[in-house]
């Protein structure tokens, strides 16, 4: 028997104004940093701080991280259903009248019953290690990744060694790298769970420190809009778990992951930056070689800085 505390891969369905589920008003995701569920849906309390989940739209691929956070909150929420059966499989039709049918009995109507009912709604972070693979795989193939490759549901479990051997035959093996870094426990299950959780809480407030004592301001590219600026680490979080108070730099989020992957490195010596061969053919990446750093660095950063110049480029 499965252990149902063990980390699971998760394919979730964010659909946003491309849905036909009628029974429902929808729910408020923000692909690239959030989604958001409630009890009603099944699976809804199996999913777990440090899952890897993959996003899909019903038709392709949208992109992967790993489950950061979760909150929840009790609230109020409005379903609808069929006014002949009283089930809520109704799906809302596009170019067809009445309006609404129900998969259930075949009956058709303009306007719904509804019901308030209490739910328990959730919310998981992930945008720290959010990469976006935008069109990679298309719906089919997802579909056939699953555990229940028929499911209908919009948590669906997923096979990730199936799932990252497809990954790895579109070149895309650096996506699957990023989530083993943020998620230990799921590829060496003696992991250590309760720590993860203890230093993804602590994530907001070492943000909230970077942005008061460095500014609005990437440390590559200079000012920015504080919503797409991130902490990110100089060094593996995941392997450490602490947040050193000087071991982060504010980051925008593309420079971000290719800091991660070691695109973008910093020489410790000289402080410049070093760009990688593969960004050369993108001018606003291109132009930062040899360019010094935006930000004042403490010895410490300095320090995490040439551990990543050595895991990168001392070769």
């Amino acid at each position: 028997m499965s252990d149902a505390s063990a980390p699971a891969a998760w394919l979730l369905m964010t659909v946003g104004d491309n849905r036909q589920h009628g029974g429902n008003s929808g729910y408020d995701d923000q692909v690239d940093v959030y989604y958001t569920w409630d009890s009603t849906v099944p699976n809804h309390a199996n999913i777990k701080v440090g899952d890897p989940i993959v996003l899909w739209d019903k038709d392709r691929l949208l992109g992967l991280s790993v489950v950061e956070e979760i909150t929840s909150e009790v609230k109020e929420k409005l379903l609808f259903k069929c006014s002949r059966c009283g089930m809520a499989g109704i799906k809302a039709r596009k170019n067809k009248s009445p309006l609404y049918k129900c998969y259930k009995c075949g009956a058709e109507f303009d306007v719904p019953e509804s019901q308030t009912v209490t739910v328990t709604e959730y919310r998981s972070r992930h945008d720290a290690a959010w990469t976006s693979l935008e069109n990679l795989l298309p719906g089919a193939d997802l579909r056939g990744l699953c555990v229940a490759p028929k499911s209908q549901l919009s948590m669906r479990p997923l096979r990730w060694e199936a799932f990252s051997a497809a990954l790895a035959v579109k070149g895309a093996d650096r996506a699957i790298e990023r989530v083993g870094h943020r998620a230990p426990d799921f590829f060496f299950p003696q992991g250590h769970r309760l720590e993860i959780v203890r230093v993804r809480r602590g994530q907001r407030r070492f943000r909230e420190h970077l942005l008061a004592s460095q500014g609005e301001s990437c440390a590559f590219t200079g000012e920015a809009p504080s919503r797409v600026l991130e902490a990110g680490h100089l060094y593996s979080y995941a392997q450490l778990g602490v947040h050193h108070e000087h071991g982060g730099l504010l980051l925008r989020r593309d420079v971000h992951r290719l800091f991660d992957d070691g695109w973008l490195a910093v020489d410790p010596n000289t402080l410049r930056v070093d760009v990688a061969d593969p960004l050369e053919g993108y001018p606003q990446y291109a132009r930062l070689h040899d360019q010094r750093l935006r930000a004042e660095l403490r010895d410490s950063q300095v320090e995490w800085l040439g551990h990543h110049w050595a895991e990168h480029r001392a070769s």
